[in-house]
């Protein structure tokens, strides 16, 4: 069963045409990806699907709701988790008050267990918001969208800025949360991180999908990874 299903999507942003008829899907239980290199068009492909920016012609279902046209509390009253670009945290508030903020819905993610995975926020849940790096700011945005306990959760660029072992730390978070029966789309820069642990990937190109498939079949394309993707000549095995 899909839990995501978006065709033709067809978004501007005022008279910029940005995505050209993009379609994917998201199985129960599976990890997608979606490449692509700065600027094709894999930001704005989740403001649609989470309806921060309607599409002008398409169709989005999540969960076999048409939500085309819905405001994104809507979407997200479904059970979709989002983790915006940018880790947007409450700067003034410590880690705990930041993972009392969002109203827990019952499942198995809980503040301690949250704490479990990530360590390191325990470790500073009195310190602020402001004073945490960059890795524990994208920690703690992860760790809020999972204490919604969502069915579906939405990542858009993870990884960015982040040291490999850091990053290597929120790809084994994004793991765990799908052992747990969560659903994930993942839109990544980072390409050899993202389908070392995605089902299948797509890739976007000018706003367009260029590519869709398995993602190991993809990774093996070094070829296409590299004209694609933009992807870096660093090996992810390399921060193993």
């Amino acid at each position: 069963m899909n839990v995501l299903e978006a065709q033709g999507l067809q978004t501007f942003y005022g008279k910029s045409h940005i995505l050209h008829g993009v379609g994917l899907t998201v199985g129960e239980g599976e990890i997608v990806t979606l490449l692509g290199r700065n600027g094709a068009g894999k930001s704005t492909t989740l403001r649609s699907l989470i309806g921060l920016t309607h599409p002008r012609e398409g169709r989005i279902s999540v969960f076999g709701q048409q939500t085309t046209t819905w405001a994104p509390h809507r979407v997200a009253a479904l059970g979709v988790g989002f983790v915006p670009e940018g880790r947007r945290i409450f700067a003034n508030l410590s880690v705990d008050e930041n993972l009392r903020v969002p109203l827990e819905r019952s499942g198995p993610w809980t503040i301690p267990r949250v704490y479990e995975l990530f360590p390191r926020l325990q470790e500073r849940r009195t310190n602020k918001g402001r004073q945490l790096s960059g890795g524990e700011q994208e920690m703690l945005a992860i760790a809020r969208a999972l204490l919604l306990n969502p069915r579906l959760l939405m990542l858009d660029e993870p990884s960015q800025g982040l040291a490999p072992l850091i990053v290597k730390q929120v790809f084994e978070v994004i793991v765990a949360a799908r052992k747990e029966g969560m659903s994930v789309l993942l839109v990544e820069q980072n390409v050899r991180a993202a389908v070392e642990i995605a089902d299948r990937a797509y890739v976007l190109d000018n706003g367009s999908i260029a590519y869709e498939g398995p993602a190991a079949e993809f990774a093996k394309d070094e070829e296409r990874v590299r004209a694609l993707a933009g992807a870096s000549a660093e090996s992810w095995d390399a921060v193993e």
